[in-house]
């Protein structure tokens, strides 16, 4: 059997471009979402990705690989402004980005509170938080029935993955913003165990490679030390999380091994950081062994000997602009708004002071445009400021260069490689330099460059490959050879076998408890069980623990006083058994047959029909009241000692001593016999209307038992 389904994969954002990631996958009917993020150059609903190409209530799944606002920031908007909610999709992120993008939304929030464009609010925040589900890397995953995926493990930040996403058994590798460096905190991305038919991978730095860590940390730290040596102040503009972590490290190791360098001070301007520390702190198992191992000698490597945070009072960019020489690390990393923008302004006119970028900076942001030395900046006031200040660029992005990317992409080694998260430039020269170096050996190599709201359809030939068991699986077919049995599907893999082996496949039996508290007596139980069951099977288990078994189903037992234990063989039939069962006892203290029975006894010389120790019979009683209820005060008139008689009855023996009720009527009185269903009385008219009483009386108190023996005759 073959078939050839297509895969269609559509960029709502990050399509030859840096920034709003948001890519989905559809196959065989399932919709996955894989990122949803904003665009950093952009402002309002421009940021957002283009959300109207998809109805997103036929979502299944959204998968987070990180919290940066490039991959998370549209999150809220899609779960609250537009119809996912419709739908059954769910949201999954890993444990501490869920952590770290409340506290990235909400500062988000902060820093455009004073602009008209903001599309959400951090009321919408707060109600989208509880439906994100977390995950841990290597946890299997099934959001919907046949689609499965795995996170694993992508350096970047902390609690990065990229996700290896099986489809009705097409699989797909979604990468994100990934490092196969590892750094001073972070482990390096993962090679997933298993081959995907297709690799989704980021593009960022196209054929470019970058230093190597130990000479960019080493040049790092010179030319700061250089620009303090001077009397200037350091710029370090980072996002709050992710390298800038790893920045406090190198300064924090470095400002030690320097003495003389102590009485400079080191600042961190990020409320969000602050508040973030503490995810980084409860995380530190997913982090590299080096951090691992100096937590578990508490040494904490996130309480920082040399490093404060700025107090948050006004005026502090001023005063620390006219202050003695220090260092910065302030965001935002691109220099649009916030800290690392005030402070840039001021310190721009002075040739003694440095500004160093350390991560990658998208176009149309200043942290791009500043890396061309112009002579002059605007303002955000919108006034020229003359720029004196030294501009240098130190890659400590945590994305991986070409011959990170170029090597990964090989031992993934994927039938077809669709290249997002670049620029247009970046990523052609990225596919032509891997397809020239595949050709070199021969192998025609899939690359794909979609734009944005541009459909790539990928088809696959695939074969159904079925497992044979049982009886046909004892000789080994010939070539040729036609093997006839049936075929047992599920979630596109197949099973062949023989119709006669189907009771030998292996099945699951299993067995539900559920505890009930309860007030009541079990006398009380078991006097409400049979009234509603008929005939129950009343002992002791193998522990000796008193025990009621409903319809040769469910077992009722008496752990210790007012606790009950239900326990069953789970099936559909026995579930709607227990679930009976259940509201039987739950309902049984607010019963008005419980009041009755438990009220003090009538000292009456004759027997009534309420009275529980002349009647051990369930159903006389339910009959006796139904009629007492309609007609006044009813007598029990038996020929034979009282207990005996009424097992008899019970039993179905004995017609002729039949116990019998007597229904007094004004001056007449009917009489009732329960076990032949024979109402007698002088006056025509009040028989009749007995009778009917009677007739609904029987059919109101028979039990299930009773019902279901009918069925059967």
């Amino acid at each position: 059997m073959a078939d050839t389904p297509t895969l269609r994969v559509t960029l709502l954002g990050a399509g030859q471009e840096v920034g709003r990631s948001c890519c989905v996958l559809q196959y065989r009917g399932k919709t996955i979402v894989c990122d949803a993020g904003i665009h950093l150059s952009h402002t309002g609903m421009a940021s957002l990705p283009f959300v109207d190409e998809l109805d997103w209530s036929t979502v299944d799944a959204i998968l987070i690989t990180h919290f940066h606002l490039d991959h998370a920031g549209a999150i809220t908007y899609i779960m609250e402004k537009t119809n996912f909610r419709e739908g059954n999709g769910k949201v999954y992120m890993t444990h501490p980005t869920k952590a770290v993008y409340k506290f990235m939304m909400q500062d988000f929030l902060r820093m455009n509170s004073s602009s008209s464009d903001t599309f959400f609010t951090a009321v919408e925040v707060s109600q989208s938080l509880p439906s994100i589900i977390p995950v841990s890397a290597h946890q299997l995953i099934t959001p919907c029935p046949g689609v499965s995926f795995t996170p694993y493990h992508a350096g970047h930040v902390l609690g990065a993955c990229m996700y290896l996403i099986d489809i009705t058994g097409l699989k797909i590798l979604y990468t994100g913003d990934y490092s196969r460096e590892e750094d001073r905190h972070l482990v390096k991305a993962e090679i997933p165990p298993i081959r995907p038919d297709v690799l989704i991978v980021e593009s960022t730095y196209g054929v470019q490679n970058l230093e190597k860590r130990e000479e960019k940390e080493l040049r790092f730290t010179s030319l700061v030390h250089s620009i303090v040596r001077r009397g200037g102040h350091v710029l370090l503009p980072v996002f709050a999380l992710g390298r800038a972590q790893e920045l406090l490290l190198i300064l924090d190791e470095y400002w030690t091994r320097h003495p003389n360098l102590h009485g400079v001070p080191i600042y961190y301007a990020s409320s969000l950081a602050r508040k973030c520390m503490a995810v980084y702190q409860t995380h530190i198992h997913t982090m590299n062994a080096n951090i691992r191992s100096r937590f578990a000698s508490r040494d904490n490597p996130f309480v920082f000997k040399h490093i404060s945070s700025i107090p948050q009072q006004r005026g502090w960019e001023r005063k620390i602009a006219q202050g003695p020489p220090c260092v910065v690390l302030a965001s935002p990393g691109f220099m649009h708004a916030g800290p690392s923008r005030d402070l840039f302004e001021l310190w721009a006119p002075d040739p003694r002071n440095g500004l160093i970028i350390t991560g990658y900076s998208v176009e149309g942001t200043l942290a791009r445009d500043i890396l061309d030395d112009p002579e002059d900046i605007i303002s955000l006031k919108s006034t020229p400021i003359p720029r004196r200040i030294s501009v240098n660029y130190i890659s400590f992005s945590a994305h991986v260069d070409y011959s990170q990317n170029s090597e990964f992409i090989e031992l993934i080694n994927a039938e077809h490689v669709v290249l997002v998260h670049g620029e247009q430039t970046a990523m052609r020269r990225l596919r032509a330099a891997m397809t020239a170096r595949y050709k070199t050996r021969g192998v025609d190599l899939k690359i794909h460059t979609p734009r944005n709201i541009e459909t790539l359809e990928l088809s696959f030939l695939r074969d159904h490959i079925g497992r044979v068991i049982g009886t046909l699986a004892v000789n080994v077919p010939s070539e040729g050879d036609i093997l006839s049995g049936l075929v047992v599907a599920k979630d596109h893999s197949y099973t062949l076998l023989d119709a006669r082996d189907l009771h030998e496949l292996p099945t699951s039996i299993v067995t539900q408890k559920q505890r009930i508290t309860l007030g009541v007596s079990w006398e009380l139980v078991r006097w409400h069980l049979e009234g509603m069951f008929g005939n129950i099977k009343d002992g002791r288990d193998k522990d000796r623990v008193k025990t009621i078994r409903v319809m040769d189903t469910v077992d009722v037992k008496h752990m210790v006083k007012h606790e009950l234990t239900l326990e069953w063989e789970s099936s559909a039939s026995n579930d709607m058994i227990a679930d009976a069962t259940l509201a039987v006892i739950t309902g049984i203290d607010k019963s008005p047959a419980s009041v009755q029975l438990t009220s003090q006894l009538c000292s009456h010389a004759h027997p009534h029909a309420d009275s529980r120790t002349e009647l051990p019979s369930t159903r006389l009683q339910y009959i006796a009241w139904f009629l007492k209820a309609h007609f006044g005060e009813v007598e029990l008139h038996m020929s034979g000692p009282s207990v005996q008689i009424l097992r008899e009855y019970d039993e179905g023996r004995n017609l002729s001593d039949a116990p019998v009720l007597v229904v007094h009527v004004d001056e007449e009185e009917v009489h009732v016999n329960p076990l032949t269903l024979v109402v007698t009385c002088v006056n025509e008219t009040l028989r009749k209307r007995v009778e009917s009483v009677f007739d609904m009386a029987v059919l109101t108190v028979s039990s299930l038992s009773d019902w279901s023996k009918k069925k059967l005759d």
